[in-house]
């Protein structure tokens, strides 16, 4: 290309692209914070870790539309997607809460 390479965000909308498993993981991991039965640091750095690592060891369910909107909520409502999010949640909260990565007085909510 003459003149330089564009940026692919700069000739595309990518602003409808969305990994709905975040909304899910982020629910879940809601729901378990408030639940959990040891105490766990509830900083911004772990919460978004313990998030992060979640995230990452579930299926990603992006969409991009309306009819994504739809696949992806019948892909949400699976039993097996929903047990494989738990599972990755309470992991993370595990593996985070026995190595924070601050070495600050951590944040516990007994």
């Amino acid at each position: 290309m003459m003149g330089g390479i564009m940026a692919l965000t700069d000739r595309y909308n990518f602003e409808n692209l969305r990994n709905e498993a975040e909304k899910l993981v982020l629910k879940e991991l809601e729901f378990h914070l408030d639940t959990y039965p040891e105490p766990i640091c509830r900083c911004n750095e772990c919460v978004l870790d313990m998030a992060a690592m979640a995230l990452n060891s579930v299926k990603p369910l992006y969409r991009v539309s309306l009819l994504g909107s739809l696949y992806t909520a019948s892909a949400m409502d699976e039993k097996a997607y929903a047990i494989s999010v738990r599972k990755a949640i309470v992991n993370a909260i595990e593996k985070i809460r026995k190595n924070p990565s601050h070495d600050i007085e951590p944040d516990l909510d007994q």
